[in-house]
């Protein structure tokens, strides 16, 4: 059965940080290109980071460049989101998603809100 499982949302306050875990299950990880994405409240899903199979090659939505750090841990099965200064407009529900050519997994998503 595959699974992903996020958890280490939560809420923060701007400038504050959080790190998102997903654990996966039911499929070969390492074969499977990982990626985080969110929807905010009344907005589409957007995609905010990927990363390669080896972990060597990341991509991130320009608003979080610099804040957002994309890793995966091929050995554990995990795949993380380390999210820092975050700001108002972080606050979604982040989603953890795994893809390889017409396979195509998502989890069920963690809350992050961001507010003073």
């Amino acid at each position: 059965q595959v699974q992903l499982v996020e958890s280490g949302g939560g809420f923060v306050q701007p400038g504050g940080s959080l790190r998102l875990s997903c654990l996966a299950s039911g499929f070969a990880f390492g074969s499977y290109i990982m990626r985080w994405y969110r929807q905010a409240p009344g907005k589409e899903r957007e995609w905010v980071a990927v990363i390669s199979t080896a972990g060597t090659t990341t991509y991130y939505l320009e608003s979080v460049q610099g804040r957002f750090t994309i890793s995966r841990d091929n050995e554990k099965n995990m795949v993380y989101l380390e999210m820092n200064s975050l700001k108002p407009e972080d606050t979604a529900v982040y989603y953890c998603n795994a893809w390889l050519s017409r396979d195509e997994y998502w989890g069920q998503g963690t809350q992050v809100t961001v507010s003073s």
